[in-house]
């Protein structure tokens, strides 16, 4: 069996013309944050969780990388995870609402 080459992707970046004539590359569009829409009872993914730089359009509610994350889920300043299958493990979304919230309270 052989393989064939893959083709380049094209660039998904876009040419806009702004008010001054000048063109420039269009922002590659942000993906909004899955955490904002789904219920309390529900449960988000580390990669969905925390920034990473793999993924600089994918909006995160928290601003600290994934070793953080496990280092203040072992320090017992962040919500542990649940595992859901062997291979799976993620946060439920109401803890985290809740630990978000006792964060920023007072600091107004």
């Amino acid at each position: 069996m052989s393989l064939s080459p893959t083709k380049p992707h094209a660039s998904i970046a876009k040419t806009v013309v702004n008010a001054n004539g000048a063109a420039s590359a269009a922002p590659r569009h942000v993906n909004p944050s899955v955490f904002d829409h789904l219920p309390d009872s529900a449960f988000i993914r580390e990669s969905q969780l925390v920034q990473s730089p793999k993924r600089p359009g994918l909006l995160a509610p928290l601003p600290f990388s994934a070793p953080t994350l496990w280092r203040m889920v072992k320090a017992g300043t962040f919500p542990k995870p649940v595992k859901l299958s062997q291979r799976v493990t993620a946060w439920n979304i109401g803890a985290v609402r809740a630990w978000i919230a006792a964060q920023t309270d007072g600091k107004d």
